[in-house]
């Protein structure tokens, strides 16, 4: 316990925090996000409705207007979808989704990148040569393409039912495997200049292996810049994983994401059904915004040549 409070009272003594609490955008985006997660994690609670239970779909409720739109029903507070289903409790769920996708495709990036970064920039010579060149072979191609060919594949190699019970997988793996380089490359850059200290000079004079001076000695004092991309990474995973929803190769209906929501309301969008497709859109544009901002704090919080107040 008294660790406990001795590690909370270090954390507001800290420049970060200072820093945070002075920076009303970096407490705002917080705010945001926090609440986001938690509503998501908690959507079977805060949900009024349950949108993968087809028993409660009425399909006499679809299409109704939000609340503040004339011919709209009080059970449905941002209106239903074209299967009747409460757009709220969708949202909820869909969030919940690519946040999931977005969060667990950046650790999955984490594990390759960071691995790949330590090894090319603790080793150098021909080991960091073949590493950063197949990190540059990856990075020339587009992760959108790339996913939209293997996802079109996988489709049509086991069939849409297969897909579609295995599609958060699938993601995740396409979008993680997709994006290490950008980590591996920060990763890197970090682990050659701190090689260079007395530190891990000390450690090696010491017996302590290789593996261990990565990992326990190195690694801890890259997690900064970490930190920061990981940030970026998870707002560029749940584009990515909006995109392809968007383009039918994503999330399956039944199991809504913010993308694959956007994508079933676009063909009601100049019908007068505007809600369907702009709602979620207006969350996503949110939680992408929320996130580069929390990316751009810590970055300019954790760099030490930038002049602060």
């Amino acid at each position: 316990m008294n660790n406990t409070n001795s590690l909370f009272r270090q954390f507001l003594d800290s420049d970060f925090f200072y820093y945070f609490k002075h920076d009303k955008v970096a407490i705002i985006s917080t705010i945001i996000f926090f609440a986001f997660l938690i509503m998501s994690a908690f959507a079977p609670i805060i949900a009024p409705f349950d949108p993968y239970d087809l028993t409660l779909l009425d399909i006499m409720d679809s299409e109704i207007p939000p609340v503040w739109q004339e011919n709209s029903d009080p059970r449905f507070l941002l209106g239903t979808d074209d299967q009747g289903r409460d757009l709220w409790s969708t949202i909820l769920y869909g969030m919940r989704v690519s946040l999931l996708i977005g969060i667990l495709a950046v650790v999955l990036q984490g594990i390759i990148g960071i691995t790949i970064g330590l090894v090319s920039g603790y080793y150098g010579g021909k080991i960091d040569s073949l590493l950063m060149r197949i990190a540059d072979v990856q990075l020339s191609f587009s992760t959108l393409m790339v996913a939209i060919i293997i996802l079109a594949v996988v489709q049509t190699a086991f069939g849409s039912a297969a897909f579609n019970q295995w599609a958060m997988i699938i993601l995740i793996l396409i979008i993680g495997l997709a994006e290490w380089p950008q980590i591996a490359r920060t990763v890197r850059s970090s682990v050659l200049a701190e090689k260079e200290k007395e530190y891990v000079d000390a450690a090696k004079v010491m017996g302590f292996g290789s593996l261990r001076i990565m990992f326990k000695h190195i690694l801890p004092n890259c997690l900064s810049p970490i930190f920061v991309i990981s940030t970026v990474q998870i707002a560029n995973a749940i584009i990515t994983e909006a995109s392809l929803s968007f383009l039918g190769l994503g999330m399956p209906v039944t199991e809504p994401s913010l993308g694959s929501l956007i994508s079933i309301g676009k063909q009601y969008l100049f019908s007068g059904s505007w809600w369907i497709t702009l709602i979620p859109g207006g969350f996503l544009i949110v939680l992408v915004i929320v996130m580069n901002l929390l990316g751009d704090f810590l970055r300019d919080t954790f760099n030490p040549k930038l002049y602060k107040d």
